[in-house]
């Protein structure tokens, strides 16, 4: 198995991302992960870093955006985000608070 920090890249903290992490039902954490990671193999890594339960992951390729500087034209790279459904009794709490 590769080393965790190159399979789980950093968390993904945002306005939906808390309000899922925050759900009565499911507790949801989205990641961005290397693109070339699997599901087990992001199951692993997180069960291990975090010292949690995962119940289910759901992945999906976000395609980079097209950006300018003045006159020149580029393009962000690919990436991939793991929405992490965590088991009954399991939570990361990523500010400590």
């Amino acid at each position: 198995m590769r080393p965790l920090h190159q399979i789980i890249r950093k968390p993904l903290i945002t306005e939906k991302t808390s309000l899922q992490k925050d759900a009565v039902k499911e507790k949801v954490v989205a990641f961005e992960v290397a693109i070339d990671s699997n599901k087990i193999e992001i199951k692993q890594a997180i069960e291990k870093a975090f010292d949690v339960k995962v119940k289910k992951i759901n992945t999906s390729l976000v395609a980079g955006k097209t950006k300018r500087l003045g006159r020149n034209i580029g393009k962000r790279s690919n990436w991939k985000k793991a929405y992490v459904t965590l088991a009954e009794g399991s939570d990361i709490d990523f500010f400590g608070v």
